[in-house]
């Protein structure tokens, strides 16, 4: 069945991302590079659309382009990328939950600091500008 061709700004608006995305995309080789009419436009198939809605549903879960372009390379050389997905999913898991625990550890920090700081002003300790960052400073020596 030959489905009618559409115009960037329509497969865009079908596949809810936006021309200069699908155009960039396009430059990275996460899509096919589109047939042109005779004046150059670019002209899209429902295939196009629908890796266009792939694509931006795998960066709603974190994925980047290059782990996006991977997993559609292995589907397009006709393998199964679903065990690539699990493994990037896993790794994105895995940066969260090294982040968080920065996240805490940096909370914990700001933390003390401001319990030296509730001290420091309590006891009338002199500082050379502020006590909160002169006292964060030493204990991290």
């Amino acid at each position: 069945m030959n489905h009618p061709k559409m115009m960037i700004g329509e497969a865009a608006a079908q596949a809810g991302v936006s021309a200069k995305a699908v155009r960039l995309y396009e430059s990275k080789g996460l899509i096919e590079p589109p047939e042109r009419t005779a004046a150059g436009y670019r002209t899209y198939a429902p295939d196009d659309v629908a890796t266009l809605q792939f694509i931006r549903q795998a960066k709603t879960v974190g994925l980047t382009l290059d782990d996006i372009k991977r997993i559609i390379d292995l589907q397009r050389d006709g393998q199964q990328p679903c065990s690539t997905v699990i493994e990037l999913l896993d790794q994105r898991i895995a940066d969260i939950d090294t982040k968080l625990a920065d996240l805490r550890a940096l909370r914990e920090s700001l933390s003390d600091a401001r319990h030296v700081a509730d001290a420091a002003l309590r006891s009338g300790e002199k500082a050379i500008v502020c006590r909160i960052i002169e006292s964060t400073q030493a204990r991290h020596r």
